[in-house]
């Protein structure tokens, strides 16, 4: 399929998401926001994808993709063209119901997304287990700096949690789309095609080291 390189945003790379790179779902388009030519929250509405096996507890290494990213064994020594529209608000999350909600594990500000680092989310100690692929989602989502648009994907997950555990009560931010707020940014770091300073380092402690939500 082709793609326009001028949209060339970002989209989760690991885990796997729906139509992501390197899946047999692949779709050149994954880049995209939601509400552009069709794609629909939740997850792009891309339909169920490869199944990542996560834990309670576990450590999980989130990497992003673009267009101009075609190594994608390995963090970018050298920078990488990405769309990354200033930054903004990323949030990661966890849901048990096919996307009806999203429940939040994870928040990065200012620097999110970029392809250029690792972004550790902490899957929490005190999640239940889900074994139903297709209902079970780690999720990815960003409201952007320059531009007011949402970003969402999703990867199928099956989870080995806690007996008697449960998700966070928060859930995601949704804006920019039909049905919720317009017009809606976050602040940023102000480099918009080129990488930022990383994850805030505050940030990364509270995303890797907190046990229970």
């Amino acid at each position: 399929m082709a793609f326009e390189l001028t949209e060339a945003h970002m989209a989760m790379l690991y885990p796997p998401p729906r139509g992501g790179f390197g899946t047999k779902e692949f779709d050149w388009r994954i880049h995209e926001f939601i509400g552009y030519k069709g794609f629909k929250y939740p997850c792009g509405g891309y339909k169920k994808g490869p199944n990542t096996k996560l834990k309670a507890g576990q450590l999980i290494p989130v990497r992003f993709w673009t267009t101009e990213l075609t190594k994608v064994n390995q963090i970018p020594k050298k920078n990488v063209p990405e769309a990354r529209h200033g930054g903004g608000m990323c949030e990661f999350s966890l849901s048990n119901n096919g996307g009806k909600s999203f429940h939040v594990i994870a928040t990065y500000t200012k620097t999110c997304p970029d392809v250029m680092y690792e972004w550790p989310v902490r899957i929490p100690d005190n999640v239940p287990s889900c074994n139903d692929p297709g209902n079970c989602l780690f999720s990815w989502s960003w409201t952007a700096n320059l531009v007011p648009q949402f970003y969402h994907n999703c990867a199928d997950v099956t989870i080995v949690g806690t007996k008697g555990g449960a998700l966070p009560k928060k859930t995601i931010q949704l804006y920019n789309f039909s049905g919720h707020k317009k017009g809606v940014t976050f602040a940023g770091d102000g480099h918009s095609h080129d990488h930022g300073p990383g994850p805030i380092a505050s940030e990364v402690k509270v995303a890797s080291r907190r046990k229970s939500l």
